[in-house]
Formats: structure tokens, C-alpha cells, sequence
């Protein structure tokens, strides 16, 4: 997969702009991932309405809200605009972290042949040794969600065991404000416990020796 963008400029998604321009940067950032290459126009209706999809898709794979680590995937827009104004619009609606080829780079169109596309959206889904993995995968996208990478993860044969999906984000963010609480509660239930021991250690005849509750058999606690 690196060596299908050696030598070219990836363009980051940012405010900025930033351009990928040496080997360096382009096998830092693509080495070892599985690579989505999303070829869309902003003048074809069908691609604007799965352009949120996709982002949403691939905020859940790749965003630190919604998973522990990242997972090894790139998203590249190959735009087939019209227009650069038309294409930049569109990179509104990509996420930040997408990468996409400047629109005066002739490569785009080479793409587009080199995959043989004939249709708006698609995303071809290349394995790391850069291996068409799916030729579009447009609809399994739209009927899986997320759970592709797992498929895609698999057939790649690529172990990433850190990769872990928050099935429910609310959860994590609630447990770190209700912990502090549920160990005072667990605190003073176990000091009220101690309490009632002590009291059960006076023996009939005045004595003062406390009762251990390991002793004597089993504790009950």
C-alpha cells in the first residue's frame, strides 16, 4: 500500500492542509494499515448522502471518544470533482483525519483506471501489501457499520489486540464520576460490619478479648 503513493503528496484533512511530501512521511503513515480509498464527487447526490455515513464510520474506528487505539486504518479521498471549489466543499463533510490528493495532481484520474471504477461512491479496501481486498465496499459499509474492520482485520491477516470498540461510551465516563462514591459506601459498610464484630467479642463473663472472624470457621462475611 506504501508504495502506491511513493513519491506523491497525501494532503491531511486539517485547516491547514498539511502535505505528506517525503518517503518518510507517507510509509509512516500508511505502513502496516489497511487503506480505504473512498473515490466520490460533490456533484452526484448519492455520494453526499453516504459521505456522512462514511465519516461517521470511520470516527468510530479511528476516534479516542469512541475506541481506546485507533485502528489501522487510512482514508484517502480520491476526488473526481468537477471543480477544485466543488472538491473542497466536499472535504467539509470527510473527517479531519481523511487524506486526499490535491486536485490538480493527475494522479487521481490514474486511480480511478489502475481500480477501474464505474461507479459513484466507491471505496476500494486495500490489504497492507496493497491487495484489493474489496472492490467496493460501499454496502457493507451501509450494513455493518464498524463491525467491517473485524471482517477486513481478519481476512488481512492483521493482529492488533489493543483495537477495542467502547460498546457503550457513556459507561466509561460514568464509572469515573460514581467510583469514588461506591468505594466510600463499600468503606463505611465494611467499618459498620468491624463494628458489630467487636460487639459480639464480649464473652458472658466480662472478658474483652475481640473475635476475629477468620477464627472459628469460615468467616460469614
Amino acid at each position: 500500500m506504501v508504495d502506491l503513493f511513493i513519491d506523491r503528496v497525501l494532503v491531511k484533512n486539517n485547516k491547514d492542509q498539511d502535505e505528506l511530501d517525503t518517503d518518510r512521511e507517507i510509509i509512516m503513515r500508511l505502513q502496516n494499515r489497511i487503506l480505504m480509498l473512498f473515490f466520490a464527487s460533490a456533484a452526484c447526490e448519492s455520494c453526499q448522502q453516504f459521505a456522512s455515513k462514511l465519516s461517521d464510520f470511520f470516527k468510530r474506528l479511528t476516534d479516542e471518544f469512541y475506541v481506546d487505539r485507533s485502528a489501522q486504518l487510512v482514508l484517502v479521498y480520491i476526488s473526481l470533482d468537477p471543480s477544485e471549489d466543488e472538491q473542497e466543499s466536499f472535504l467539509k463533510e470527510l473527517p479531519k483525519k481523511c487524506l486526499f490528493l490535491a486536485y490538480e495532481d493527475p494522479y487521481r484520474r490514474e486511480l480511478e483506471d489502475m481500480f477501474n471504477v464505474e461507479e459513484l461512491p466507491t471505496v476500494v479496501v486495500l490489504r497492507p501489501d496493497c491487495s484489493i481486498l474489496i472492490p467496493n465496499a460501499v454496502e457493507e459499509i451501509l450494513r455493518l457499520g464498524p463491525d467491517c474492520y473485524r471482517n477486513w482485520q481478519e481476512a488481512s491477516e492483521m493482529i492488533d489486540r489493543n483495537f477495542m470498540i467502547n460498546d457503550d461510551v457513556g459507561e466509561k465516563s460514568m464509572r469515573s464520576f460514581t467510583d469514588p462514591v461506591r468505594r466510600l459506601k463499600y468503606k463505611v459498610e465494611e467499618d459498620k460490619k468491624r463494628k458489630k464484630k467487636k460487639k459480639r467479642g464480649w464473652g458472658v463473663g466480662g472478658g474483652d478479648a475481640e473475635v476475629d472472624g477468620n477464627e472459628g470457621g469460615a468467616s460469614p462475611w
